[in-house]
Formats: C-alpha cells, structure tokens, sequence
C-alpha cells in the first residue's frame, strides 16, 4: 500500500520494483497481496494491456485506523485500552511518550475539555 500511496497507481511489477526490501519478495507474493487488499476494498484495478494497473481507494489514515478497529475487535475484544496497555507492557515506554500520551489524553478528554 505504501508503494501505492507515494505513486498514486501501478502494476504488480512497478510495486515489487520499488520495494528495497531484503531478501526480495517473489512476484507472486506480491500479487497475492495485493488481490487481497482489493478484495478487503483497499485497491481497485483497471487493465491496461495486458497488465492490471492498481489504485488506492483508500488513504493510509482511513486503513490504519479501519487496521486498527480489526486488531481491537479481533484480539482484544472491542477494548482499546486493552490493546493500549498491551502495548505498553510488551513494549515498555520511555519518559517522554509517557508524557506525550498524558498530553494527548488530557487534550482528548471531553470531561476536561468542558470543565476548562
């Protein structure tokens, strides 16, 4: 999808060209990939030639967070904060993200929001 993001559209061959991962994906997984994320909704595709030529129906802030509700539902029982705390006692967390979220928190409380 990232590929697809910076390049606005692409074939199957223009994705697997531009990802500098190592060892290099095989051509097929990245088709399979990205049939699947067509199937989800995320790429439609229209033939050019031969060749299918992918786009994003989506942008990447609407699928992390559609990523996200999926992750939530499926493993954590519709509990953001479980996953939230999760994170952070798998991850561990250093004194600045602990004071960046505390700020991000009290900024989205509607509680302290309304009594300000």
């Amino acid at each position: 999808m990232n590929v697809l993001w910076v390049k606005g559209s692409g074939t199957v061959q223009q994705v697997l060209d531009s990802i500098a991962e190592t060892p290099i994906l095989a051509y097929n997984s990245v088709l399979t990939t990205i049939r699947v994320l067509e199937r989800k909704g995320y790429l439609e595709h229209l033939k050019d030639g031969r060749a299918h030529v992918y786009t994003p129906l989506v942008g990447r802030t609407e699928a992390t967070r559609s990523e996200i509700r999926h992750l939530v539902g499926r493993f954590f029982k519709d509990s953001h904060e479980q996953l939230v705390l999760n994170l952070l006692e798998d991850q561990g967390i250093g004194q600045e993200e602990i004071r960046r979220l505390r700020d991000m928190l009290v900024n989205k409380d509607p509680i302290r929001k309304n009594a300000k």
